[in-house]
């Protein structure tokens, strides 16, 4: 993904938090802002030490990138994402994580629905 596409500053996260809003499922949680003027999305990760060491952080990482990278097409633009991981996202492949992703960017109707 490109770096133009991720949020790095903490003040970008804390702004999607307060004024974004939340939809989730068991294993992620979304927070969605509206950006006028901003002609592309971004994605901002946080996976938690409580997930596992590193190596698996890193892992659900990479997984949701290329989930995210898979599903942009049906993505609405202009929006910033920021993508909680939960305790039941360290045990899930590829497949699973990308399905799972997909269902609740679709319960926060940010997703088209034609997969």
């Amino acid at each position: 993904m490109k770096k133009e596409l991720r949020i790095k500053k903490n003040q970008d996260f804390q702004t999607v938090f307060q004024k974004g809003r939340s939809f989730a499922n068991r294993q992620f949680v979304v927070y969605c802002l509206e950006k006028e003027g901003q002609a592309d999305f971004r994605i901002g990760l946080s996976v938690s030490k409580k997930l596992g060491n590193a190596v698996t952080r890193n892992q659900i990482k990479r997984y949701i990138r290329q989930a995210i990278f898979e599903l942009k097409e049906q993505l609405a633009l202009g929006n910033d994402y920021v993508i909680i991981a939960r305790k039941p996202a360290a045990d899930m492949d590829f497949f699973e994580v990308k399905n799972s992703l997909a269902h609740v960017l679709k319960v926060g109707k940010v997703l088209k629905k034609n997969l």
